[in-house]
């Protein structure tokens, strides 16, 4: 168990439908990354931009980008998590990636899809939450527009200490970005990392960006906005479990299922 999770979040244009281009550039910006990172942070469907043509790329392309997260592992020493297009059975799902130096590839699809994107129309939305132990941390992943509904990321008996989300969020919506990472922070007790991208896709939408680390408390610890860069940032467990134990809000939630 390691009490410090270094996080290493990387926010940059992304190339629309240019897997090659968007691998080398992180290539690129990962050039001199802190031998101590633990975990890489990616964007959204970081090798292609947030595309509703995902029949367009051929089965070795997304292998490629699979070997290509495989290798970054290795060379770091760190696990990488990110979202690409997965094709299952002919379907498609906006599948997030984790791979981490030693053991299994695990993965979380997309559970909503974002309607006024079309996203409904050429993918298929996951059913299951998936919390990721690693190097003593518990991690849940999820991706851009599920940060919209809490009852999703619900922090029941505190089965996660870091809330991660894997976004594409456009400049137009840049508020509710900024107040719903930090809200997510205070209703679920939990460090929060909110990676996006800037620039324009292929679509003609805005970002820029605003990547940040989000403390239990709600204070933005890191953030980086409109640029091309690494942020990273040391999480620390024993203040977490500090903090949960001065002030366990969670003790007093109501209960509920989700079907």
């Amino acid at each position: 168990m390691r009490r410090i999770l270094h996080i290493a979040t990387v926010q940059y244009d992304i190339e629309w439908h240019n897997i090659n281009a968007n691998l080398s550039k992180i290539d690129t910006l990962l050039i001199g990354l802190n031998s101590q990172t633990d975990l890489i942070l990616l964007p959204e469907m970081f090798a292609s931009g947030f595309t509703m043509q995902p029949e367009l790329f051929r089965e070795e392309d997304y292998q490629s980008v699979q070997d290509w997260m495989h290798s970054v592992s290795k060379k770091y020493n760190a696990a990488v998590l990110g979202s690409f297009p997965a094709r299952v059975n002919n379907k498609f799902y906006n599948r997030l990636y984790f791979i981490p130096p030693e053991g299994p590839l695990q993965f979380y699809d997309k559970r909503h899809l974002f309607t006024m994107g079309d996203e409904p129309q050429h993918y298929m939305a996951g059913e299951k939450m998936k919390i990721i132990e690693y190097n003593g941390w518990k991690l849940y992943p999820l991706i851009c527009y599920d940060l919209r509904f809490p009852v999703w990321s619900r922090n029941v008996k505190y089965r996660y200490d870091l809330l991660i989300f894997s976004a594409n969020w456009p400049s137009a919506r840049n508020d509710a970005w900024e107040t719903l990472l930090k809200a997510r922070a205070i209703e679920n007790q939990c460090y929060v990392a909110g990676i996006n991208r800037i620039g324009k896709d292929g679509r003609n939408i805005q970002y820029i960006g605003n990547t940040q680390i989000v403390s239990p408390a709600g204070e933005v610890m890191h953030k980086i906005e409109n640029k091309e860069g690494i942020l990273c940032g040391d999480l620390d467990l024993l203040l977490l479990d500090k903090f949960r134990n001065s002030f366990p809000v969670l003790n007093d939630a109501d209960e509920f299922r989700l079907k």
